[in-house]
């Protein structure tokens, strides 16, 4: 969540710690000097998507409970318990967290840290998310020497030491391809075939398939079923069944759900939800 754009919903969220609280609505990363911040956000329920917006900094949005769907022009990630997704500086993005989220965010200076130049998604170790935790009960107005900046340094050490995990949604800025994913979004049980969603869209089935994987690297199928894992990450991370999830998403019965999961994430879909909810405890 970027907190310079946040005046559409001013008593829906605020940023908290321990010591201090930040009002949400004034606060901006981009007028604090200090090259490394991080703010605990907590919402209080349902949040409307923040438009497309961009800042200097760039941003480490990292979930302790609930989750975070990050939009950018060229992908759109989900952000479970325990995992993060970085967006550079310069980069217009957008961030919709779920009801009642816990998220931390942490924004870098672009010459603070060797970090991606693009958006790429982790999942946090126990040692960066309490190094998090420490620098988020900080102000963030501090001396360039003293105890809090050498904390900052050592989150930052940690945090370019880490390897992407990338599971995200490819898309690009093409209008026929961006409706085609929200309308998927919104009714991801729409089984329809890529002929039929070609009609739709005034393209005939190869125009669309030749599209598809121009913008995204992948078939329609591949890209389809990549979005059917990026909302089977969210509701599971928000506690929802291995049955609900794949009566959700089209699926007759969860055997067929579970293979696809599997394939894609390495793991059931069961145990990833057990983790993640194993996670989001305090």
């Amino acid at each position: 969540m970027d907190p310079a754009t946040s005046d559409t919903h001013p008593a829906a969220s605020s940023i908290a710690t321990d010591e201090i609280t930040i009002d949400y609505h004034p606060f901006d990363p981009d007028s604090i000097d200090s090259p490394v911040t991080a703010v605990l956000l907590q919402t209080q329920g349902k949040e409307d998507e923040l438009p497309m917006h961009v800042h200097r900094k760039g941003q480490l949005v990292v979930a302790l409970r609930g989750s975070v769907m990050c939009r950018s022009p060229n992908g759109w990630w989900i952000v479970p318990p325990n995992g993060a997704v970085w967006i550079p500086g310069g980069i217009p993005h957008s961030n919709h967290a779920s009801d009642f989220a816990s998220l931390y965010v942490i924004c870098i200076a672009p010459d603070a840290a060797d970090m991606p130049q693009e958006c790429r998604s982790f999942t946090i170790t126990p040692l960066i998310r309490e190094l998090i935790r420490s620098l988020a009960r900080l102000s963030p107005f501090y001396p360039e020497e003293g105890p809090t900046s050498r904390l900052a340094t050592v989150l930052l050490d940690q945090l370019t030491q880490l390897a992407p995990d990338d599971v995200f949604l490819p898309i690009s800025d093409n209008h026929r391809l961006q409706q085609i994913a929200s309308s998927l979004l919104d009714n991801p049980a729409d089984r329809s075939t890529i002929a039929e969603w070609g009609r739709r869209y005034a393209m005939s089935e190869r125009t669309l398939a030749r599209l598809v994987l121009s913008e995204t690297g992948m078939t329609f199928g591949r890209w389809r079923e990549r979005l059917h894992i990026i909302i089977a990450l969210q509701r599971l991370s928000a506690g929802a069944s291995v049955h609900a999830v794949s009566l959700e998403l089209g699926y007759e019965g969860p055997n067929s759900f579970i293979t696809m999961f599997k394939k894609t994430m390495g793991q059931s879909p069961g145990k990833f939800r057990v983790e993640k909810i194993e996670a989001s405890q305090p």
